[in-house]
């Protein structure tokens, strides 16, 4: 069963650091972009990070700067690394992968996470 697992997310001050997993099942990621997608309440979905297939990395302007995503095919697992966290990155965070072999990331991906919650807050 093909499966993506996001982990990580929870409760920070800001000018916190969380690091999100999303782990892959029942396929390998070593052909497939990756990307980080985000929902605040009340607000549509919008792309935060994408890696390609071949290491390219691409950031939403609004996080550029502050997050980090990165892969790890031995483990079948990408991350986002998130710094200086604001309230305004609050949001359900979901990973997603599309066999998209190339440079760039896809316009549309196939398979999706349940989604994190990150809460920045003090």
């Amino acid at each position: 069963q093909v499966q993506l697992v996001e982990s990580g997310g929870g409760l920070v001050q800001p000018g916190g650091s969380l690091r999100l997993s999303c782990a892959a099942s029942g396929f390998t990621l070593d052909s497939y972009a990756i990307g980080w997608f985000r929902r605040a309440p009340g607000k549509e979905r919008e792309g935060v990070s994408c890696i390609s297939s071949r290491q390219m990395t691409f950031y939403a302007d609004s996080v550029k700067g502050r997050f980090t995503i990165t892969r790890d095919n031995t483990k079948n697992t990408v991350y986002l690394q998130m710094n200086s966290l604001k309230p305004e990155d609050t949001a359900v965070y979901y990973c997603a992968a599309d066999r998209y072999y190339g440079l760039e990331c896809p316009a549309d991906f196939g398979t999706w996470g349940q989604g994190t919650q990150v809460t920045v807050s003090s």
